[in-house]
């Protein structure tokens, strides 16, 4: 190489550098810049987006409930998993006591018929650490696998629902799947940690990427990380999922309390991330269905249950899922994620005087 060649190679990048340099002084960054093609129309904090109903046409869920609750006829699952589906078919069949499993199933199966890919990874997330899901079930003779959530519409393409146990680096597998979210906001993206604290193995991800992604690159993502909370006989490492490290994360303004208009809600698509402890199954559909169903995305933090899975009350009605209006799940702002489940008890007797509401979560 010449020493006018390395001249010339000097000049160019110097060039671009300072050329560079003084447009910078009165750049002024748009948002869709930073978007892939798939991003086009989605609403910036700027853009006013307007609240959407996430419940289902009845015999939708009907029908995607059959299918994903139905076996092959010559399958033959563990005795204690073809119990679980039975059970299963029985609260599409009554419409009652839909537990926490059905709930996230139908969520993953409805959003499948809709289009959307649906995807979830982490630890033992096939079964479910709980041993709750059972998206992926093995025949106990010729070990053959069968994912009922690949049979949701005919010919389904076998991609556009996804469930793969991964190995136990929450750093590489989150930073991945944060990775798919950015590319393509029509995926529901999960994360599942084994336990609330694994997280902790992908601290970094949360702190520099999905804490403060928007505000640093102008890059969404509707990324759900769901965060397994709660004592539960575990013992002092596997119970708290450190809601309060979430918390402290939120850029909320505690001093300005926002505009809680019923169909416009600028504080959510003001916010770096929503941190939600989800109580009910029905409740559990409309958030996921949420992520989706919105013109803008954001991280989702789930406070996922332990002891819920199961719980005799810890149940919901068909009815709560659908967008028929005049039933218990349909209030003034239609079926849709509540934020705040109301006691439905009379307390206005004890209501004179109180100054301070404290609200609580966890054990």
């Amino acid at each position: 190489v010449t020493d006018d060649d390395i001249g010339n190679i000097s000049q160019k990048v110097s060039t671009i550098l300072n050329d560079e340099f003084l447009a910078s002084k009165d750049y002024v960054p748009k948002r869709r810049d930073w978007l892939s093609a798939y991003w086009t129309g989605f609403k910036s904090p700027e853009q006013i987006s307007r609240v959407r109903n996430t419940g289902v046409k009845p015999e939708i869920l009907k029908n995607v409930g059959k299918a994903i609750t139905t076996l092959p006829d010559n399958f033959k699952p563990h005795r204690a998993v073809k119990k679980v589906y039975e059970q299963r078919a029985q609260m599409i069949e009554t419409g009652e006591g839909l537990d926490w499993a059905m709930g996230e199933a139908l969520a993953f199966a409805t959003l499948l018929v809709e289009g959307n890919h649906v995807r979830l990874s982490g630890q033992d997330v096939e079964r479910g650490t709980f041993s709750h899901r059972h998206s992926v079930i093995h025949d106990q003779e010729t070990g053959e696998q069968y994912c009922p959530l690949d049979h949701v519409i005919i010919n389904q393409n076998e991609e556009m629902f996804t469930v793969s146990n991964s190995s136990l680096s929450e750093f590489g597998v989150l930073g991945f799947e944060l990775g798919y979210s950015m590319e393509n906001p029509n995926s529901l993206v999960m994360w599942e940690a084994q336990f609330g604290d694994f997280a902790n193995g992908a601290q970094v991800i949360f702190d520099q990427f999905i804490s403060s992604g928007e505000a640093k690159w102008l890059r969404q993502t509707g990324l759900v990380v769901l965060l397994p909370h709660g004592y539960d006989g575990q013992g002092p490492e596997h119970s708290s999922a450190r809601l309060e490290r979430y918390l402290q994360m939120s850029d909320d303004n505690p001093f300005v309390i926002p505009e809680m208009d019923t169909t416009l809600r600028k504080q959510i698509q003001e916010c770096n991330w929503q941190v939600v402890n989800v109580t009910t199954p029905a409740n559990y559909f409309h958030v996921l269905r949420r992520q989706i169903h919105r013109e803008f995305r954001k991280p989702l933090i789930v406070m996922s249950p332990k002891n819920l899975l199961r719980h005799k009350d810890c149940k919901s009605n068909l009815s709560e899922f659908d967008d028929v209006k005049g039933h218990p799940g349909f209030d003034k702002q239609g079926t849709r994620f509540k934020r705040l489940i109301k006691d439905q008890n009379m307390h206005s007797d004890l209501e004179e005087g109180i100054r301070r509401l404290v609200l609580c979560s966890g054990k």
